[in-house]
Parts: structure tokens; C-alpha cells; sequence
């Protein structure tokens, strides 16, 4: 006998962020393996054309409006997914914005903000989500985190503060759940092309780039795409029962000296 009974085969999948970039290229990996999709964001519309082109393909998705920084909307938005979809069995907590200065020089409202958003955001949808889970005694909930938790760069103002809570939150949790048959795992890219941080002011750019350049953090050019992350997030909640991936970093390649 198997020490775990298998995964369903059809695991509904809530998925925040899902209007662009990680999110949204999580949300259609996700399909195209079988999984019914929620697609939550605050631009319910960009959400709503991704879900019909997933239908549009043969696969089960939904869509709505989600704010994780209101506990209401996350509610709200959670009740109605599993009410179209079921009970989720993947939670990927994806939503996210940057905002880019050095710690001292930063509004401590848009330091908040930032916090809000990526790690009491991800709370907002735990708190949520996962106590269904431990009842059903299984399910997948995946923190999309950074590398900037295990290398800092600076001018990052609050993000690096957020990703690196959002992975303590992450292990703590690894370790409250054991025994639960739920499994959390961070998983923590490189840096991806997305449209996160692409309406960034020059003159915010500029500094930045070489404060990284002058901490070795900028060794090559080449970016990781969405679709790269996605793929990661489908190899963890697609390992069998029995063994649980912690923690994945994925990082962008250099490209091949010549």
C-alpha cells in the first residue's frame, strides 16, 4: 500500500496575480496539465480574457476581482472560485507591485504598502485557503518569493523586506502543516521579464543598475521568461505525495561564451 493516496486528478487551482506575467503564465501551465484555474487580480478584465482563452482551448477557468491587501475581496473572491471550481487543492500566491528606492528615502506609507501586498496579502489568502486543505488532509500552497531573500540588492526599498518575510512565513508554515498532508513551498526566481517594475522611471533605473553592478549583482543580461517560473511551480505541486519540495530557485542562465 502507498503511504499517500495520489493526487486527483483534477486539482482545482487558485491563483493570485494572475492578470500578467508569473500569474498569468502559472495559470495557463496549470490548464494545459488538466486543472480547472481561478484567475484573480485587481484587473479582473485582463483575468477574464485569459480565463476565456484557457476555455477557449479545452480548459476549465474562472475569473474575478482580488485584492489581497482587502480581506473581504480575498473572501469574497475565494468563495466564488470554489463554488465554479471546488475545493482548492493548489494555492499560488503570486500578486505583487515593486516600488524601488533606498530603505532611508522611502515613504514609509509605500514601505507599508509594499509589505501589505506581498506578505500580508499572502496571509490574507492562506488564512483563507489552507484550512480547507488541512481538513481534506492534502493540498499544494506555493509563495511565489525572490532571490532577493537569499541576496539583497539594494535600492529595492520594501521588496526585499517583503520576499524575505514571505519566506520565513513560508517555512514556518512548512513546519506547522507537517503531518497535515499539505505541502508549502516557496519558490523563488531570478530575475524575470515581466511587467513588474517596467514603468520604473530612468532616473530611478539608472541608480539602481549600478548600485547592483557595484555589488556584483548584475553578472549577465539575460532574463528569465514567466513561463520559466510556471513551469517550476508545475514540477512542485506535480511531485507525488510522499516527498514535498521545499524550496526551487530559478535562475536566468548566461548565455554560452562565444
Amino acid at each position: 500500500m502507498p503511504r499517500f493516496a495520489p493526487h486527483p486528478a483534477r486539482r482545482p487551482a487558485i491563483i493570485s496575480g494572475a492578470s500578467s506575467g508569473i500569474g498569468a503564465a502559472t495559470a495557463q501551465t496549470l490548464a494545459a496539465l488538466g486543472h480547472p484555474v481561478a484567475l484573480g487580480a485587481r484587473r479582473a478584465d485582463e483575468c477574464e480574457r485569459l480565463a476565456q482563452k484557457i476555455r477557449d482551448a479545452g480548459g476549465e477557468a474562472c475569473a474575478g476581482f482580488l485584492d489581497v491587501t482587502d480581506t473581504a475581496a480575498v473572501d469574497a473572491f475565494a468563495t466564488a472560485a470554489e463554488r465554479t471550481l471546488g475545493p482548492a487543492e493548489i494555492l499560488v500566491s503570486g500578486a505583487g507591485s515593486l516600488q524601488v528606492g533606498r530603505v532611508h528615502e522611502t515613504d514609509p506609507d509605500v514601505f507599508a504598502a509594499q509589505l501589505d501586498v506581498h506578505l500580508a496579502g499572502a496571509q490574507r489568502l492562506v488564512a483563507r485557503v489552507a484550512p480547507g486543505m488541512v481538513e481534506r488532509r492534502r493540498g499544494d500552497v506555493v509563495l511565489i518569493g525572490s532571490d532577493v531573500a537569499g541576496a539583497p540588492r539594494p535600492r529595492s526599498g520594501a521588496y526585499t523586506a517583503a520576499k524575505s518575510g514571505l519566506e520565513a512565513l513560508g517555512r514556518q508554515m512548512q513546519m506547522e502543516l507537517e503531518g497535515t498532508g499539505v505541502r508549502t513551498t516557496v519558490v523563488r526566481p531570478g530575475q524575470t521579464l515581466t511587467g513588474m517594475g517596467m514603468d520604473l522611471a530612468p532616473e530611478d533605473i539608472g541608480p539602481l543598475l549600478e548600485d547592483w553592478r557595484r555589488w556584483g549583482l548584475t553578472r549577465h543580461p539575460h532574463f528569465l521568461r514567466a513561463s520559466d517560473i510556471a513551469d517550476a511551480v508545475a514540477a512542485c505541486v506535480s511531485t507525488p505525495r510522499g516527498a514535498h519540495v521545499t524550496l526551487i530557485e530559478v535562475e536566468p542562465e548566461a548565455p554560452v561564451k562565444e
